[in-house]
């Protein structure tokens, strides 16, 4: 399966493991499944790290990043015209520029979005894996 991780599932699987549903930890850490990452999640991810919120990020971003990339077999999951234009066709209850552009970018690349996030698990238009 060609998983997209949403941003919390991607720091949950680097350094709160325990936070994923067993079938989910045993898909990101079987190697058997292609792992892909947007970049939306990266600023989502230093975003949060500036105000203090996201876990585990104990030295200067760039340097975290780097680290967190080179240990973890995730390919990139581009953000595009066509992901752009996707994006704008979505409605979400509460329309979160982060979510719609990774609900956006599992569309466009037929990949299927892992989150614990309810309105994206509520979203049709996406493939998703609950983190159950």
């Amino acid at each position: 399966m060609k998983l997209l991780l949403d941003t919390h599932i991607w720091l949950w699987s680097l350094g709160e493991p325990r936070k994923l549903g067993m079938k989910l930890r045993r898909m990101i850490e079987s190697g058997q499944h292609e792992l892909y990452l947007s970049p939306i999640s990266i600023w989502e991810t230093q975003c949060l790290a500036v105000k203090g919120r996201a876990v585990g990020i104990d030295r200067p971003f760039h340097q975290w990043l780097e680290a967190a990339m080179t240990n973890s077999p995730i390919r990139e999951a581009p953000f595009t015209f066509a992901v752009a234009a996707e994006a704008a066709t979505l409605v979400l209850p509460q329309p979160d520029p982060g979510d719609l552009f990774l609900a956006a970018t599992a569309i466009v690349q037929g990949l299927t979005l892992a989150t614990a996030d309810e309105q994206l698990i509520r979203c049709r238009a996406v493939k998703i894996l609950a983190n159950v």
